[in-house]
């Protein structure tokens, strides 16, 4: 009896700790991350050091709309904050080539 209370709580623990799955698969697996994807940003302007931007709208796990930049030299990425004046110009200019 007691075996079988151990291995419930272990159980459990294991799927309290281990990422979400759907059907077998992982929200990750599925391009759904569980979460916002930046605890901070960055601020200072960086313009000449990125390589790629890539833009996140809000949705169900993160209610903020992430910008997350990749450094040439290093290949890093850098959450950057949607409030500066030189991100907002990047973000108008990405919106603009992707419209019609």
């Amino acid at each position: 009896m007691k075996c079988r209370i151990f291995c419930v709580v272990v159980l459990l623990a294991f799927f309290t700790v281990s990422e979400v799955h759907i059907a077998g698969m992982s929200l990750r697996g599925l391009g759904v991350e569980p979460r916002c994807r930046c605890s901070g940003t960055e601020r200072r302007r960086i313009g000449k050091l990125i390589e790629s931007i890539e833009l996140f709208p809000p949705n169900p796990h993160c209610k903020d709309t992430e910008i997350i930049a990749t450094l040439k030299s290093t290949g890093q990425e850098i959450c950057l904050d949607i409030t500066a004046p030189w991100v907002q110009k990047i973000v108008e200019k990405i919106m603009a080539n992707k419209a019609p």
